[in-house]
């Protein structure tokens, strides 16, 4: 598998800010990581690319970045966007953020918000999108914040900005979200703790803090794992071991809702790699049955609920989910996306405001009701969600591009060629 997505950008902009040489092996080398590569390299770190893959990075210190003399062009990263603006919030410089159609209609309103109690300023575009003018504060302001809803980015986006803030600066967490951020900063040296307290969880970081430079081997991402596992549970005959992907509890959601559903999946070699859990796993094809998807798990699982709905479209009964407003704002709308794509393919499906109720088809191939493409509103896991689908149909899928899973998986389809052969 490709690295892992969310550690890969992290660990860009922390040896940016560290005084001296990170070296990250792993590194995914999608459009959206090179895409944070590259800002960082706008705004003084130097990033190198070896012969062998591994990546150099040279950082300018907390609180020593430089003003960036273009606009930090996003691509399609959402990630990218919200990290950068925590990072930049506590720093004095002026920054531009630009991205391509899709991201320029995300919502950034809830990073906005806890910056600007930092002391950050921003002139965003109507409706709180990209593009987006921000002007950071040095020193910024530290603050106890409580997230409103389950969000890992707007976590992570208070943490960095926490970095160069005199004094301690804490998130309260209602429901737990992916915790790379916090290992990670752990990793580099920053003053951070993690307390669970009346079932919250309470991540403190004492800042200005100076970061210490380490080696990163970024595991493969479970998100992208996630569709291979799929595939191998749908079609007939399968027994697929996918190699080093990454089990970090906060991000598994997607295997124990499988394994619920009668999914055979094993793990094996399980070890940890810089910090992280991580097995191999073998998947093997499974008669899966419906079920009710505690919607508490959704944190750990929000990029895969795409995929999820693809399994949930061959299994035994009916599959309901709840919870997933989040969906709706994502690279695309992939509630609704994904309900008009399953459809064009064959499937049963019914939209509710907050989730779908999938009628599986009892293991049966699904055949599609019309010869229009599934439209992918530029989303990579529309895309690579509805190219599993299509392995299991009987006509298989057309998708309309292709092209936005380079963003996050730049080798899908040779590897679905290989896996499929």
């Amino acid at each position: 598998m490709p690295g892992d997505k969310s550690i890969s950008h992290r660990s860009l902009m922390l040896g940016a800010l560290a005084i001296g040489e990170t070296r990250v092996t792993g590194l995914l080398e999608g459009e959206d990581v090179l895409a944070t590569a590259e800002a960082m390299r706008q705004m003084g770190a130097s990033i190198v690319r070896e012969d062998d893959g591994t990546y150099r990075v040279n950082g300018v210190g907390v609180g020593g970045l430089l003003q960036p003399k273009a606009a930090l062009d996003m691509g399609n990263s959402g990630t990218s966007t919200r990290l950068l603006m925590g990072l930049l919030a506590s720093h004095g410089i002026i920054a531009a953020f630009t991205g391509d159609a899709s991201l320029s209609g995300r919502p950034m309103n809830r990073v906005i918000e806890p910056l600007s109690q930092m002391g950050a300023q921003f002139t965003p575009s109507p409706g709180g999108t990209l593009p987006l003018m921000m002007d950071g504060c040095e020193p910024a302001v530290p603050m106890i914040y409580r997230l409103p809803v389950a969000s890992a980015q707007v976590k992570s986006a208070v943490l960095l900005a926490a970095l160069n803030t005199p004094g301690i600066t804490k998130v309260i967490e209602p429901v737990p979200t992916r915790d790379h951020s916090e290992r990670m900063l752990k990793g580099f040296g920053a003053e951070i703790t993690v307390e669970e307290a009346d079932g919250e969880r309470h991540i403190a970081v004492s800042g200005p803090c100076d970061l210490t430079p380490c080696n990163i081997e970024v595991p493969g991402d479970p998100s992208s794992a996630a569709f291979f596992i799929v595939a191998a549970l749908l079609v007939p005959g399968s027994d697929l071991v996918i190699e080093n992907v990454g089990l970090n509890p906060t991000r598994a959601g997607l295997i124990t809702i499988l394994r619920q559903m009668g999914g055979s999946i094993e793990e094996l070699n399980a070890r940890e790699v810089g910090g992280e859990p991580v097995a191999d796993l073998r998947v093997r094809h499974s008669q899966l049955a419906g079920i009710a998807v505690d919607p508490a798990i959704a944190p750990a699982m929000i990029d895969e609920f795409p995929v999820l709905f693809v399994a949930a479209a061959f299994a035994n009964g009916t599959t309901t989910t709840t919870g997933l407003e989040e969906l709706r704002v994502k690279e695309s709308d992939r509630l609704t996306a994904m309900a008009d794509a399953l459809r064009l393919a064959g499937a049963q499906v019914e939209e509710h405001d907050d989730g779908l109720e999938i009628a599986g088809s009892g293991g049966e191939p699904l055949h599609g009701t019309s010869d229009a493409p599934v439209t992918t509103h530029l989303d990579h896991r529309i895309a690579m969600s509805m190219a599993i689908a299509g392995l299991a149909s009987s006509g298989g899928v057309e998708v309309d591009s292709t092209d936005p899973i380079a963003t996050s998986f730049p080798n899908f389809m040779d590897l679905l060629s290989g896996a499929s052969a």
